[in-house]
């Protein structure tokens, strides 16, 4: 057996060096130096040998393509997030906290691609037996006859089962417990997560195999291991949620087959993750009675339009520096919007703490946000309350002016489905003609939408 080669390459200034030192002779940095191995340049590779095989270049319009086969998980809300299915030979990394429902998903999703779609699976797990595994499938009432499962944590004898079993999806739970021989460092290190998750996307690329890598995350919530891992797959999936909360949201963050941001929301039961057909239902508190500081938005998340509650709560500071905490919000943002209403409506929070949160747990990343953090926070800050039957929504500009969003009619629309009556919107999206049953006050300044805080 020929002798596997390695070296140490650095990972801020790519030096390498022929022996692990903690730190690099180059840069001079401290624990940058990773185990690489050194692949073998063969003379046909080299620049300026002729072999007469060079590959022939084409222009875009010459290649051909065939329709873009997908197929259905069964699971119509992992659906909605991969782009409307699985496509062949893609390699797709799902990520989130330890019991969030990763392997539960997968679990579920492989025996419905096994049983109603017929397709060839094997589910390989490193990190429990097959007994933990055939015990969950039971416990979730699975059908477990055609689901073939396998505990391996060597990549070599993956590949070589996957290599005669043939499946047309394959599971790896997890890739930070893979390893491969040609490495000498421990599972879960940066150089085997590259090295074996880059072999995994060659093979599903060269048999045209659905791979699904499932991810440990850090405490900062990102994937762990070296961030080139999400430049390799093709879809970057992110479980978000409290592991002791019921509701689950998986977001796409990367699809090369699909929409990114998009949404899909489940609930876990002790029969595993199910589906929830309406997520604005659980997104919206829906009090007793009108409430100061409480405005309900409709944000938009890849193509699904979901109304969320945004809470604002505003007191008085009784330190040298008021806070400013948000929840399910990006601070900064929270900042730049104090700025706007103290400049434009001469409204002072400097000698106030501002508390914004998102009801469910959702996060918003969109600037729709923007108008009804302003409501929200007058709202408490005057203690009146906004009638129940309003939706808000709207971006506001630095100069005071209030924006247009994308997917202003449905927004709308999805409003109207849950039985709000009016609305306050950016001037330019509003419909041209009138919605039933949906009162709509456009406004194109802040001083404007302030009159229903007064």
């Amino acid at each position: 057996m020929t002798k596997i080669k390695i070296q140490y390459t650095c990972n801020e200034c790519g030096a390498t060096a022929p022996k692990w030192t903690g730190q690099c002779p180059e840069c001079q940095n401290w624990n940058s130096l990773n185990e690489t191995v050194i692949e073998k340049i063969h003379s046909s590779n080299r620049i300026g040998t002729d072999t007469g095989r060079l590959p022939v270049s084409k222009t875009l319009d010459e290649v051909v393509t065939g329709d873009e086969a997908r197929v259905s998980t069964g699971v119509s809300e992992l659906d909605r997030v991969l782009g409307g299915g699985i496509v062949g030979g893609s390699v797709i990394l799902i990520g989130g906290d330890p019991g969030i429902g990763k392997s539960t998903l997968l679990l579920q999703t492989m025996s419905s691609l096994a049983e109603t779609a017929g397709l060839s699976t094997l589910y390989i797990s490193g990190e429990e037996s097959l007994e933990q595994l055939s015990l969950r499938g039971k416990r979730l009432e699975l059908k477990l006859g055609k689901l073939k499962t396998l505990t391996e944590n060597q990549l070599e004898k993956i590949i070589a089962v996957a290599a005669a079993e043939k499946p047309q999806v394959m599971v790896i739970d997890s890739i930070q417990t893979v390893f491969t021989e040609m490495l000498q460092s421990a599972p879960g290190s940066v150089a085997q997560i590259r090295e074996c998750a880059g072999q995994l996307v060659r093979y599903a690329k060269q048999t045209n195999t659905v791979v699904i890598l499932v991810g440990h995350v850090t405490k900062e919530g990102t994937l762990a291991g070296p961030r080139v891992l999400e430049h390799m797959v093709d879809t970057v999936l992110y479980f978000e949620g409290d592991s002791g909360d019921r509701y689950r949201v998986i977001r796409a963050v990367k699809n090369r087959f699909g929409a990114v941001n998009e949404l899909g929301v489940f609930a876990m039961t002790d029969r595993g993750l199910r589906e929830v057909s309406n997520p604005s239902a659980i997104f919206l508190s829906r009090h007793d009675e009108n409430t100061s500081g409480s405005v309900v938005m409709v944000t938009r998340e890849g193509t699904r339009p979901l109304l969320v509650e945004v809470q604002s709560l505003v007191n008085s500071t009784f330190g040298q520096q008021p806070k400013r905490v948000t929840v399910g919000l990006e601070q900064n943002r929270l900042a730049m919007l104090l700025a706007v209403l103290h400049r434009h409506a001469d409204v002072i929070t400097y000698d106030q703490d501002v508390f914004i949160n998102v009801v469910g747990g959702v996060r918003i990343s969109e600037t729709s946000a923007d108008l009804p953090i302003i409501l929200s926070i007058l709202s408490s800050l005057r203690d009146i309350p906004l009638a129940r039957d309003i939706i808000v929504f709207g971006e506001i500009g630095l100069a005071g002016e209030i924006r247009p969003v994308q997917g202003g009619s449905d927004r709308l629309n999805e409003a109207v489905k849950h039985g709000f009556k009016r609305a306050i919107i950016p001037l330019s999206n509003k419909p041209k003609h009138a919605i039933k049953g949906l009162e709509i006050t456009a406004v194109s300044r802040l001083v404007d939408a302030m009159r229903f805080i007064q």
